[in-house]
């Protein structure tokens, strides 16, 4: 069996510690859940409000991480749907982290992240990353500049599904044009989104995607909830769809909240022994990636970073 000092010491799992995973079954048991919606679709498809109302419906009070030039703020006030907003002109990965963790630290119930592709394209994003590595320690090599980018668009994603709350993020879809016959019989071009501008599968990582175009319909193209498998629907109205959304996230038992490993974790007088432990649970949780801010620096990290540095720091006080 691992020792306590075993889960303090380990960095992120690789071959030679996969020995101290627990491969013991349980029954399976349905588990209250927070949301992980993507919505997907072209420039003027509706995607911002479509967010906003959605999220909104999720939870009253929440927030939106707006690398749109301040577009969601326009919407401010329409409805009755009120936020907070930051807005970021530079997307490394990182500095989504660090948002999600000032989100978290400031206890908003959800986030609205409008939109996730600057993270992948924009300036500072993982292809930028990739760029200037390959350019810089692999002579141009993109295919090894990778190297760099993987580790920081895993974590960035890992982060944004271990937010303690629920999350809703837009994606730019790629354009294409399509020639389709019009109400009058007549063909006309119209403007298709294909996959997201985000690294390729990044929609698995969601438990509801939906595409959006230009007529404002949206077509749920992947969904858990059985309720909103398949859904078309003319103009959709966010909040109906969180409202069937939450119907059946709280549908199961409770669940494990993140906000109490946090406590757990940034208690001034935590034992090395304690947070050794902590590790242990919050690895079999798999809450590792959580954002948080550390109270003494006031920096984003992360759960599983956060709690081995303090176990490491208090060994070397030993």
């Amino acid at each position: 069996m691992p020792r306590i000092s075993d889960h303090l010491n380990q960095q992120r799992p690789t071959t030679a510690t996969a020995a101290q995973q627990d491969y013991s079954f349980a029954p399976a048991t349905r588990e209250k859940a927070k949301a992980r919606v993507a919505l997907m679709g072209v420039s003027g498809s509706g995607k911002t409000w479509t967010g906003l109302r959605l999220t909104n419906g999720l939870a009253a009070r929440f927030a939106v991480i707006d690398t749109e030039r301040g577009a969601a703020s326009k919407y401010a006030g329409i409805n009755g749907v009120t936020f907070d907003t930051l807005q970021l002109h530079t997307f490394h990965p990182q500095n989504l982290i660090g948002a999600l963790a000032a989100a978290a630290n400031a206890g908003y119930e959800a986030v609205l992240v409008d939109s996730l592709s600057h993270f992948w394209s924009g300036t500072e994003g993982t292809l930028e990353q990739v760029d200037r590595a390959a350019k810089k320690g692999f002579g141009g090599n993109t295919f090894a500049g990778w190297k760099e980018g993987t580790p920081l668009q895993n974590a960035m994603v890992d982060a944004l599904l271990s937010y303690p709350g629920h999350v809703v993020a837009t994606m730019r879809a790629h354009t294409e044009w399509s020639l389709e016959r019009n109400d009058r019989g007549q063909l006309e071009p119209k403007r298709i989104g294909t996959r997201p501008e985000q690294r390729r599968g990044v929609e698995y990582e969601f438990d509801v995607v939906a595409q959006m175009d230009t007529d404002n319909r949206l077509t749920v193209i992947k969904s858990r909830c059985p309720a909103l498998h398949g859904a078309a629907v003319e103009r959709p109205d966010g909040a109906a769809i969180a409202s069937t959304l939450l119907d059946w996230l709280n549908d199961g038992a409770a669940g494990v909240d993140p906000a109490t490993y946090i406590d757990r974790a940034t208690e001034p007088a935590a034992t090395f022994e304690q947070l050794g432990a902590l590790r242990a649970e919050v690895d079999s949780r798999g809450l590792q990636a959580t954002p948080l801010l550390d109270p003494s620096t006031g920096t984003a990290t992360t759960l599983g970073d956060y709690i081995r540095a303090r176990g490491i720091a208090l060994q070397n006080a030993q």
